[in-house]
C-alpha cells in the first residue's frame, strides 16, 4: 500500500555516476546519476499519494530572475515578523509538490516563527508522481541550472541576511550546493543522508558547519565516502557533525516502507538544535 510523503524530513538525493543496478550494490565515486536509474533505489520509494495542501502560515509561491535562463521558483513562508534569518529546503526527488510545501511551513513554525523559509523548485515547475517519473526528472537535472536557480535564489533573497539549508536524500546533497552558493551568508548547512561531496576545491569554499544525518543501513551512500567528506570539512575549517542511526536510506521518510519512526524523530531533535544555534541563537 502506498504510503503518505509527508516527510519527518524531505527531499530524495542527487546522486551521479555510473549505473549501478545491482540491488545491493552500493553506489561508489561520485554517483550523482547512478541512483536515479537504479532498481532498488526506486522500489525504496513508494509513490506518493495525491495530496493537496492549503498553506496555513502564509505561504506562497514566488519567482525570481535566474542568470542565463527562464526564471526560477521557490515556495515562500515568510517569518512572522521581520528578519535576517532564512532557511533554505530541497525537495526531494519528487519535486516541489505539496507535501514539501506543508513541510516548509512546518520548519517555519519549529524555528518558533522567526525564520523566513524557502523551498526552492530545482525540476522548474515538474513534478514526479511515480518513481520512474522521479528517477528521469533527477537524472536529468542538469547540474549549472540547478546552480543557476541557487544562486538565484541567494540574489532574492538578498545580501545581508543568515542562511541555513536543509535537504533530505537528493536535498541533502542539494543543500550543501545551496550553502556553498551562499558564502559568506552561509549560517549551517544540514544533510539527511545526501550524497557527499567530492570535490576538494569546492569544499574548501565552505563557510559554514554541516551536520550530517546518516543511516547505517544504507544500500546507496557509503558511510566511508561520508565520512571522508567530513574530514574535509573539518580541513576547511569547519565542524562535522555526523549522527548515525540503526535505519536504512531515507529512514526519515515516512513513504519509505522501511520508515524508522524513533530514527526519523532523533535525528530531527539533531537537525533542529542545529539549526536554532545557527539561526536563533542571538
Amino acid at each position: 500500500m502506498k504510503k503518505l510523503l509527508f516527510f519527518s524530513g524531505l527531499l530524495t538525493v542527487l546522486v551521479f555516476n555510473s549505473y549501478a543496478q545491482s540491488c545491493c550494490q552500493k553506489a561508489t565515486g561520485n554517483d550523482m546519476k547512478a541512483l536515479a536509474f537504479n532498481k532498488s533505489f526506486k522500489a525504496a520509494h513508494e509513490a506518493p499519494l495525491p495530496y493537496h495542501y492549503t498553506p496555513e502560515r502564509g505561504g506562497a509561491m514566488i519567482s525570481y530572475k535566474v542568470a542565463g535562463g527562464n526564471d526560477g521558483h521557490a515556495f515562500f513562508v515568510p517569518a512572522d515578523d521581520a528578519t535576517d534569518k532564512v532557511l533554505i529546503v530541497v525537495h526531494e526527488w519528487w519535486g516541489l509538490n505539496d507535501y514539501i510545501k506543508k513541510e516548509a511551513e512546518r520548519w517555519q513554525k519549529l524555528l518558533e516563527g522567526k525564520v523566513a523559509v524557502y523551498a526552492v523548485d530545482l525540476y522548474d515547475g515538474r513534478v514526479a508522481a511515480t518513481p520512474d517519473e522521479a528517477g528521469k526528472l533527477m537524472g536529468s537535472l542538469d547540474a549549472k541550472r540547478g546552480q543557476a536557480i541557487l544562486k538565484g535564489l541567494i540574489a532574492k533573497i538578498g545580501p545581508g541576511k543568515s542562511i541555513a539549508t536543509i535537504g533530505w536524500c537528493m536535498g541533502g546533497t542539494w543543500s550543501f550546493n545551496a550553502t556553498l552558493a551562499a558564502g559568506n551568508q552561509a549560517a549551517g548547512c544540514v544533510m539527511y543522508y545526501g550524497f557527499p561531496e567530492k570535490d576538494i576545491q569546492k569544499i574548501r569554499t565552505l563557510k559554514a558547519d554541516v551536520l550530517y544525518n546518516y543511516g547505517s543501513q544504507d544500500n546507496f551512500i557509503r558511510e566511508p565516502d561520508v565520512k571522508q567528506f567530513g574530514k574535509e570539512v573539518e580541513a576547511a575549517g569547519h565542524q562535522f557533525t555526523f549522527h548515525s542511526f540503526d535505519a536504512v536510506h531515507a529512514f526519515a521518510n515516512p513513504s519509505n516502507p522501511k520508515y524508522n519512526a524513533s530514527a526519523a524523530a532523533e535525528a530531527q531533535t539533531y537537525a533542529l538544535r542545529f539549526l536554532k544555534a545557527k539561526l536563533l541563537s542571538e
